[in-house]
């Protein structure tokens, strides 16, 4: 008995314009993204927003609230979920790396249950089409964001359903070096993100960071498929601390 084979978003011939961020990644395009902490709409010029259900201030409602505003803005919204819980994962869309993929399937590739009509709503589709698409549109994406994380980064590339491997070097540089912010020039840092792209080109994921800045996000495209540029608080923070200061100059 031989395995099935399924599309998935590396390979899906699926076409909606919803799909903003897959569409670009699949293009060749380096992808633009930014952190969402607040319950709001942000757009931001970007492919896609990251909903921070994780560390921000977004509870189910706001979370999806704001994946149907950031839709109809033809933006894809990205759900950074706060577990990896099953019930979490099924709530965001509708642990290890074959349970996020379990729980973000429908069958037979997963466990995922049918009933919410929003997600259809969402990428403007009707519910059959949905269940017909969604397993090889939606993109799987795990964080890599510690030292355990790195150790096995081979054995997560590897599982089939993940899309995109991420690097979160804030809590990475944490983990491995006691400190963070990473300088950048960390030999054992260097070598952890060298290990997690390498896992990524070998299992043909896509692969992206967090950064700061847009000066920062144009060194990251020589490396990396698509970049988090930053999110609403801190973009708050640094614009209110310009503005003041250049009032009081």
């Amino acid at each position: 008995m031989t395995n099935a084979v399924y599309p998935t978003a590396h390979t899906t011939q699926v076409s909606n314009p919803r799909l903003r961020l897959l569409n670009q990644l699949k293009s060749g395009q380096k992808g633009v993204m930014t952190f969402m902490a607040i319950p709001s709409i942000d757009r931001a010029d970007s492919q896609a927003v990251i909903i921070d259900c994780e560390h921000g201030h977004i509870g189910d409602d706001s979370m999806h609230n704001a994946v149907a505003a950031i839709s109809a803005l033809g933006v894809s919204p990205l759900i950074r979920v706060r577990a990896t819980a099953p019930d979490l994962l099924k709530r965001a869309l509708d642990t290890e790396a074959a349970q996020v993929v379990a729980y973000s399937k429908f069958p037979p590739q997963g466990l995922r249950g049918q009933g919410s009509a929003f997600p259809a709503i969402g990428h403007g589709l009707t519910t059959p089409e949905y269940m017909q698409s969604a397993n090889q549109t939606i993109l799987t994406i795990v964080q890599i964001e510690t030292r355990q994380g790195v150790e096995n980064v081979e054995e997560i590339a590897a599982v089939d359903g993940i899309d995109f491997l991420f690097i979160g070097p804030n809590d990475l540089a944490q983990s491995l070096l006691g400190y963070t912010p990473a300088r950048g020039d960390e030999p054992v840092f260097v070598n952890a993100i060298n290990r997690i792209e390498a896992a990524a080109r070998r299992h043909g994921k896509w692969f992206g960071r967090l950064v700061n800045d847009g000066s920062l996000a144009k060194q990251a495209f020589k490396t990396f498929d698509a970049v988090a540029i930053t999110g609403d608080t801190k973009a708050i923070t640094n614009w209110y601390t310009a503005e003041i200061k250049e009032a009081r100059s």
